[in-house]
């Protein structure tokens, strides 16, 4: 049997700045009006996914941002297709609130709604808001319960849970979200490099988000986490990859604008934003936390995109994406510099090529 298609999701621009920290011109706004437009363009050009950012206070370039559950919502109510994730941070969210949130948001999109669960990196907005910065891999035990709870609450009726973080007694929630055959529940996604995040994804997780990487660096993830997997005796997740595309006429013209992107950086933004998500992955054991060998070139791009290599002709592009699918890619995240024109693009001149290679591979390779 011929394996799924890849899969394509992007990054709502729901958070100004762009998704790159830097002063070129970004063709990108991070108002509604903007991004139903942008929605529909996607599921039109071959988007399965898309992915709404959440910050909770101005910083590092993000002065202005929609939260990300309300603003799903709009999208999936703007669309007919396309499947949105929301990004939700434990510790500021209970997992039976989100639960209530997510079974509503499911309903009113006929199953499209998604969740990813962000086990945190930016300290200042806990403190800020007065609640506790657990240390790095409690972060992670807590997420974990989290995802249990949410699972529990989605499919069962009288939930029981007796948790360090979370504790359900006898609850119920009617109406539950759809359910079918392939989808028993909305699909959980979570991030994180680390072994600690590598090891949840494989016990809990229905996705596992990686920031952007090269060849060896996604093998070596998807081996961790399906280790994980088989450990439990469970389905190994499925695996996202991180991207930043930019697609041009000629490989020149591509590598002319990651340069230029590069050479405008915010200084003191991409500074800043380092400073804060390297305390947070040093604070692992091994070290091998989320952007913890990232260069400052990596970091213009918040979740190290420009790693992936997704730069150059639609042609290199699209050969480069079968690439990682013959590595276990399941789905490739993706964020752009002008996002409607490129999107559109993407869906004209590289998805089709990324097709045709797909209906030439071996089913063994797939």
């Amino acid at each position: 049997m011929p394996a799924a298609p890849v899969k394509f999701a992007y990054w709502v621009p729901n958070v100004s700045g762009g998704l790159v920290t830097s002063k070129i011109e970004q063709r990108t706004d991070w108002g509604y009006d903007y991004n139903r437009e942008l929605a529909v363009l996607a599921e039109n050009n071959g988007f399965d996914y898309a992915l709404s950012q959440v910050r909770y206070m101005a910083s590092y370039g993000a002065e202005y941002q929609h939260e990300s559950t309300s603003f799903s919502l709009a999208l999936l109510l703007a669309t007919q297709r396309l499947k949105v994730i929301a990004a939700v941070h434990p510790g500021l969210w209970h997992p039976g609130v989100l639960a209530k949130l997510g079974a509503t948001a499911d309903h009113l999109s006929k199953g499209r709604f998604a969740v990813n669960v962000v086990s945190g990196w930016f300290k200042g907005e806990f403190t800020a808001l007065g609640e506790p910065w657990l240390e790095h891999d409690e972060r992670y035990r807590r997420s974990e319960e989290f995802i249990t709870a949410l699972r529990k609450i989605w499919t069962e009726d009288h939930a029981e849970l007796g948790g360090d973080f979370y504790r359900l007694r006898d609850f119920s929630l009617k109406p539950k979200p759809l359910n079918t055959e392939d989808r028993p529940h909305p699909e959980i996604f979570q991030g994180g490099n680390s072994s600690a995040a590598r090891a949840m994804a494989g016990r809990v997780s229905d996705w596992y988000f990686s920031n952007g990487k090269d060849f060896d660096g996604v093998v070596e993830q998807i081996t961790d986490v399906r280790k994980s997997a088989a450990e439990v005796g469970r389905r190994a997740p499925k695996f996202g990859l991180n991207g930043f595309l930019i697609a041009r006429d000629t490989e020149a013209e591509a590598r002319e604008t990651l340069r230029e992107i590069v050479a405008k950086a915010d200084t003191e933004a991409v500074e800043g934003f380092g400073a804060a998500v390297k305390q947070a992955g040093q604070s692992t054991g091994d070290k091998k936390g989320m952007w913890q060998d990232s260069t400052f070139e990596d970091l213009v791009q918040y979740n190290d995109g420009f790693r992936t290599g997704l730069i150059g002709t639609p042609e290199q592009i699209a050969e480069r994406i079968v690439a990682y699918k013959k590595l276990g890619v399941d789905l490739l995240l993706l964020g752009f510099l002008h996002y409607h024109e490129e999107v559109e693009y993407f869906g004209k001149r590289v998805l089709p090529l990324v097709r045709e290679l797909e209906a030439q591979l071996p089913d063994s390779d797939a």
